[in-house]
């Protein structure tokens, strides 16, 4: 097979940032996705529905011109989310969910949520309204090993959320284990997750080859292999309950190759042709456009993309960096080759 033409994919999970750097990164994401899930960790965070039109307003005054692209947009829960925010944010039409980060567990989630039981009465408001809860799901206890953080956020905190709330819909957002795809698989509609193209791709040998690799660098940092071949079995399978979410994260050059770096993948460059290069290697493109444009949007409840994006067998190399302001981005797999490359419908 040497072209794929599918529906137009969705990106069910983006780091998109902030004016100046929102201008900088926004076309690679809107060039390959019709739809994109926004993360609210902005500093300061998108917590109520005025924040979250606002912040949509600037990303679409950010686009190229002519772009057809929709920021679906997200709030950011805190220990002291109101009601009234999420029945609002419920009604809006244009606001998709609201983020669960665990107080401490990535960048910009120091206002997270310190306790569940804080979030008893909002999570019940989403439940009554069918409102979708993203989580990031890490513990965060100082005394829980980092490559563990998300099987114990599975029994200490998912556990909770799906038995009190069972009929919440939740996506496990950029799963990263074996234990999160068997959860998912024995877990009812309820739940999905999503799984990004370098969780895919790399396991936790790729942060220290040779050396320290900070931009291998992410949280949830990438694990062992054989929860990366439970991911691929998860994408590839066919179950409409796994989609597409990049949770592609820019930070600067600078910011990444420090004494005490951010944690981040910038993959959105190249996203569509990384995760093709997965189904190639797993030599099945059967499912590559359910879960590039067809699960997330029918979980969402969203109709399809009326569009097609078309990639074409055709070995390139990626850039070392891209401008961004006051310094450098450095995409995921710089200045390595890929096998497919994005080309215009004809």
């Amino acid at each position: 097979m040497n072209r794929l033409t599918i529906v137009t994919p969705d990106d069910w999970h983006v780091h998109l940032r902030d004016s100046p750097y929102l201008e900088a990164v926004v076309a690679d994401t809107a060039r390959q996705f019709g739809r994109a899930i926004v993360m609210p960790n902005l500093l300061p965070p998108v917590r109520t529905c005025n924040e979250a039109m606002a912040y949509r307003d600037r990303i679409l005054a950010a686009l190229p011109a002519n772009s057809g692209f929709e920021p679906l947009m997200t709030l950011y829960l805190t220990d002291n989310t109101r009601v009234e925010d999420i029945e609002a944010a419920s009604e809006s039409g244009c606001i998709h969910g609201a983020k669960l980060y665990p107080a401490g567990a990535t960048t910009n989630s120091d206002a997270g949520v310190t306790d569940l039981a804080n979030l008893d009465a909002v999570l019940e408001t989403m439940q009554k309204h069918r409102f979708m809860l993203q989580l990031h799901g890490e513990a965060t206890a100082p005394e829980i090993d980092i490559f563990d953080r998300e099987k114990r956020f599975i029994e200490l905190s998912l556990e909770r959320i799906r038995r009190n709330f069972p009929e919440l819909p939740v996506v496990f957002e950029h799963i990263t284990t074996r234990d999160a795809v068997d959860y998912v698989l024995a877990s009812d509609a309820c739940l999905a997750a999503t799984i990004t193209p370098h969780h895919l791709l790399i396991n936790r040998n790729a942060i220290f080859n040779g050396g320290i690799r900070p931009h291998y660098y992410c949280l949830p940092v990438a694990k062992r292999e054989h929860h990366r071949q439970a991911l691929v079995a998860a994408a590839c399978g066919g179950d409409a309950r796994f989609f597409a979410g990049t949770d592609s994260a820019p930070h600067s050059k600078s910011a990444k190759e420090s004494a005490c770096g951010c944690a981040g993948i910038y993959s959105a460059h190249s996203a569509l042709e990384l995760y093709a290069e997965v189904f190639e290697n797993a030599g099945d493109f059967g499912h590559f456009e359910s879960f590039m444009s067809k699960n997330g949007a029918s979980y969402y409840g969203l109709e399809l993309n009326q569009g097609t994006v078309t990639l074409e067998r055709r070995e390139w190399t990626l850039p070392d960096s891209l401008p961004y302001p006051d310094s450098e981005l450095v995409p995921f797999r710089s200045g390595e080759r890929l096998r497919w490359k994005q080309v215009v419908d004809a």
